[in-house]
């Protein structure tokens, strides 16, 4: 009964105030406005604002929208806008996100939103509008595509939102035969001072010979102060990723609710096994879907790959996570009484991060009857389906356990990828996961298992494990050549008048057809611009998910690695070192997964405010709430907190941010 009464108590006090931000306070007076962390986004469904939308929504910023197309929508008014909190005035958002400078047919709404934004100095962002005057520019000295050309950020901008980045914007240019970006480039009017007016451009560029502004800062109308975009763009577009958090720290003058990381981590499958090879000839892989008599020379990485591993981490300041199998070193070992690759990699332990794929690889959902392709499920007399063993997945994973040890191969007991993923769901074949799969997961201690993105993105639960999606690169794993990339790649993605498989004919919503690529120059040329970009966008998405590829793909011809230089260069070209990839193991990332889905979850349904230099947040109990605030903001919580103050949070792009758990009073100066 004690710890019943302690416990309603400790969430009484949860429920009053769990959260204090404090900055400093001036001398004691009535209590002043109070301005509610959230964001309004008024849209009309065009991709600009919905970008702008979007990159709340990743980065855990709660916001409310209002569709200017629903004819039940909420008008703006002064009561929609604001109203009072215990005699004190409050602002029920703290930014304001249009799609344009003036999207409102009733002027009596914009009226409404510029007195609001005059009294409680709420910033706006006017997400894609044509240069004129009442935007602080002239008429645009240049209108069209803007595909291929690299703004600039300014001073202003590389020193306040927009500081985690190094300055250039590349507008990407995927097809010489499609327009992808338009916009307009435009000059600012003078500053009038009489008028309180001025405009301080953020990002220019230069196109046909004309220099322009295409975002910049609008400050008029008694100090309403506007972000004015004036070139299109959407949400996967790279062009607005790289800008997209900084037009969220602008907005909310760098304090929000929310937590944003550029995150990349790469698993390298099948260590000490060897991978077979895809049949060029047969277009097929033995022991995948070839006929009988189909053989191939197996791809397995030798002592110098590792070499080149070992040196391509330092090299780039980059750690593989590699999935090791056990018993391909063993089996080695017995064929040829040593392996001098075991040796290497062994010597080598203490440079990677490493983690268990399984003893053998085998494959862990339903038996499979290979007799038939694509493969199906084997069931008993009477249809129902035969499943391997809870047994034969604890062997699997406990012997592999053991391997390592014997090794000093240090892995994580609550890591696990199976083989294929094998034991999870897989349509269309095994709609369900192996029943025993929970169960032998529990068993082990398991409590992170790695799941295939591209089928099933969403976290969820496995027994007493979650799952971590992991995102595909476009390195086969049964390719050990650049060339043997390509002719697989035609393979997939070319129709069947022109050698492929027609798989791109047969399911057009989800693939397209190409033009069979040279496979002297397609890797490079093609396939590694296009993978890059995917990849790319799930980076810039604050997506902890990781990626994975085989260790046949440092062998060889080793193709992972321009691949990864090209994603690494790209990024690190843009971002400043403030902003640093965070290559975490998949215990971390899976545990940020989980945060993020309990905050997005929750977050717009949370009590957060500004009030006297002071934020108060009362999130749901059990829910890890994220902020972000300017640097120099110190944790001055607890009975000495102002003279042992701790900044808060970790740094990152130029402000702190972190996550706190409930029943924790913070003041933050």
């Amino acid at each position: 009964m004690r710890r019943a009464r302690s416990a309603a108590g400790a969430f009484i006090v949860a429920a009053l105030t769990l959260l204090a931000v404090q900055l400093p306070a001036g001398s004691a007076h009535a209590a002043g406005p109070r301005i509610d962390l959230k964001v309004l986004v008024v849209t009309d469904g065009g991709t600009p604002v919905s970008a702008i939308e979007n990159q709340l929504t990743v980065e855990g910023v709660p916001h409310t929208t209002v569709d200017l197309n629903d004819p039940n929508r909420p008008k703006i008014t002064a009561a929609f806008l604001q109203d009072s909190v215990n005699g004190s005035p409050r602002a029920k958002y703290q930014g304001v996100v249009l799609p344009n400078a003036n999207p409102f047919v009733d002027q009596a709404e914009m009226t409404a939103l510029a007195a609001f934004e005059r009294s409680f100095g709420i910033r706006q962002v006017d997400a894609y509008v044509y240069p004129s005057p009442s935007v602080g520019l002239n008429s645009p000295g240049f209108a069209g595509t803007l595909d291929g050309t690299t703004a600039n950020l300014t001073t202003s901008g590389l020193s306040g939102p927009f500081r985690y980045l190094k300055g250039p914007v590349r507008f990407e240019d995927n097809s010489p035969s499609v327009g992808e970006s338009y916009g307009y480039l435009a000059s600012p009017l003078p500053d009038d001072p009489a008028r309180g007016a001025s405009y301080v451009p953020f990002l220019t560029a230069t196109a046909d010979g004309q220099t322009g502004s295409m975002g910049g800062v609008y400050t008029h109308d008694g100090g309403r102060s506007e972000l004015v975009l004036t070139y299109a763009y959407n949400s996967g577009q790279r062009q607005f990723r790289l800008v997209g958090h900084g037009i969220i720290s602008w907005l909310t003058k760098g304090l929000h609710l929310g937590y944003a990381r550029s995150y990349f981590s790469v698993h390298v499958d099948d260590v000490f096994l060897p991978d077979e090879r895809w049949s060029s000839d047969d277009n097929c892989t033995p022991g995948e879907d070839c006929a009988p008599g189909v053989t191939t020379t197996p791809i397995r990485m030798t002592p110098e790959d590792v070499t080149a591993a070992v040196n391509w981490q330092t090299q780039h300041n980059f750690k593989f996570d590699m999935y090791f199998n056990g018993a391909g070193s063993v089996e080695a070992i017995e064929r040829n009484g040593s392996d001098p690759l075991t040796t290497s990699l062994v010597n080598n332990r203490g440079r990677f991060r490493w983690a268990n794929h399984t003893y053998e690889h085998p494959y862990l959902g339903c038996r499979q009857d290979v007799t038939v392709v694509p493969w199906r499920c084997q069931t008993d007399a009477t249809g129902n389906t035969l499943w391997v063993s809870k047994t034969t997945i604890k062997d699997q994973i406990a012997r592999n356990r053991t391997w390592a040890a014997g090794k000093g191969i240090s892995s994580p007991t609550g890591e696990l990828v199976t083989g294929e993923h094998s034991g999870l769901k897989i349509l269309p074949q095994q709609p369900v996961d192996n029943p025993n799969l929970a169960s032998a997961l529990n068993e082990t201690g398991v409590r992170w298992i790695g799941s295939d993105a591209s089928r099933d993105k969403n976290q969820r639960a496995v027994g007493n494990a979650l799952t971590v999606p992991r995102y595909p690169m476009s390195n086969y794993f049964n390719v050990g050549t650049r060339s043997e990339m390509v002719d697989e790649y035609n393979w997939i993605y070319t129709s069947r008048a022109n050698g492929g498989s027609g798989i791109c004919e047969d399911n057009p919503a989800t693939v397209t057809c190409i033009q069979p690529l040279d496979t002297a120059t397609g890797y490079d040329a093609h396939i590694i611009p296009v993978d890059s970009r995917i990849t790319e966008s799930h980076i810039l998405a604050n997506d902890p998910r990781p990626h994975y590829v085989h260790q046949s793909n440092l062998a060889e011809d080793r193709i992972l690695y321009p691949m990864l230089e090209n994603i690494l260069g790209e990024y690190r070209t843009a971002f400043a070192a403030n902003a640093p990839l965070v290559n975490d193991p998949m215990a971390d990332l899976g545990a940020e997964l989980r945060r993020q889905s309990a905050w997005r979850a929750a977050m717009n349904n949370v009590t957060a405010y500004v009030q006297d230099g002071k934020v108060t947040v009362v999130p749901p109990s059990g829910v890890a709430v994220p902020l972000t605030a300017p640097q120099g903001t110190r944790d001055t919580s607890g009975l000495l907190g102002w003279l042992l103050g701790e900044p808060f949070g970790d740094q990152y792009a130029g402000e702190r941010s972190g996550y706190k758990t409930t029943n924790t009073t913070l003041t933050l100066p």
